[in-house]
């Protein structure tokens, strides 16, 4: 008896799963260029947002930070890299500088992020990037300016606020750190173009509350490298907004407790279960950082509903074979 009652249950669910994979491979993908596009332009720079819009992405994700004096600009870590940074005398960087929080605007432009440090395990990842002596980082705002200058408008932004949970002096606190994003993004009428993402979210709890009409995105990892779930150990993490794994028992439902709408999860912690599990409970699932063909291939079969990669070429030339539209 038990046996039958199992039976038609887990075929059920395969079905599910299956047709998850169908529909999606059926209808448009969200291809995201990871901090422009990586692989191939300096990073998180306006050479390479152009570029991935003319790779065809759909979205632009990015990074920001805040600095001393204000200034939302775009740039991934907390501080400025030594793996693509040189100072104004062209020298490269031997260590991370201060924190952004605590550099000016005016200082962060005096350093160039326009070339990769040669020998670094980053320079051997990202090969193919085409250095472009005397790149700054931009400022949010620019991007914007930018993109509408082109006259594009249809792009749209997916904007991760750089907070760490385990290391608050190094930004803003999420309250004013979401709230002055959420100005920036409102001043340039981009609103109804940004998805806003963290790892910390806290910051997508402030979101919520005060740009109701802003979806937001829940980052996770569960990698020795990086745990913002806690899944792994006691089933509690500082990062998640009082949201616990302990509580829910998955990933999705304490998303969906949340208030979120679209969770953004690392290739290595996904499968198809998970995705229909989100589906299921009306979410969107985001996979990064997924730069090579046949993992691209395996994911729109699940089901995903956008890939963030950082060589856009490979993604489109992959989903042009197979008939995939992106929007």
């Amino acid at each position: 008896m038990t046996n039958m009652l199992h039976l038609p249950t887990l075929r059920i669910a395969a079905m599910a799963i299956g047709l998850a994979g169908l529909v999606t491979a059926a209808s448009a993908l969200d291809l995201q260029g990871h901090r422009g596009v990586r692989g191939l332009r300096p990073e998180n720079s306006l050479a390479s947002f152009q570029h991935a819009i003319e790779l065809g992405v759909t979205t632009l994700e990015l990074d920001i930070a805040i600095t001393r004096d204000g200034v939302l600009v775009v740039h991934h870590d907390q501080a400025l890299n030594p793996n693509h940074t040189r100072d104004a005398k062209g020298q490269w960087l031997d260590k991370e500088t201060a924190p952004i929080h605590q550099l000016s605007y005016a200082e962060v432009q005096t350093y160039d992020i326009g070339r990769i440090k040669p020998g670094t395990r980053y320079a051997k990842e990202f090969a193919d990037q085409q250095p472009i002596d005397g790149t700054r980082v931009p400022r949010l705002a620019d991007l914007f300016e930018m993109v509408k200058r082109s006259g594009n408008t249809r792009i749209r932004f997916a904007i991760e606020t750089k907070v760490n949970a385990e290391h608050p002096e190094a930004s803003l606190p999420p309250e004013p750190f979401a709230t002055a994003v959420v100005n920036e993004v409102r001043a340039a009428g981009m609103a109804q173009r940004v998805q806003i993402m963290s790892f910390d979210w806290r910051t997508l709890q402030v979101v919520q509350r005060i740009a109701p009409e802003i979806p937001t995105v829940y980052l996770t990892a569960q990698q020795n490298w990086m745990d913002n779930i806690g899944a792994r150990g006691d089933g509690t993490s500082v990062w998640t907004a009082g949201f616990q794994y302990r509580d829910h028992g998955s990933v999705p439902k304490m998303i969906k407790a949340a208030g979120g709408a679209y969770w953004s999860v690392f290739h290595g912690d996904i499968d198809a279960a998970k995705i229909a599990e989100a589906h299921t409970l009306g979410l969107k699932v985001l996979v990064w950082t997924v730069n090579d063909a046949p993992l691209m291939g395996r994911l729109i079969d699940m089901g995903a509903d956008g890939l963030i990669t950082d060589r856009a070429d490979v993604a489109r030339r992959l989903l042009d074979s197979r008939g995939v539209k992106v929007d």
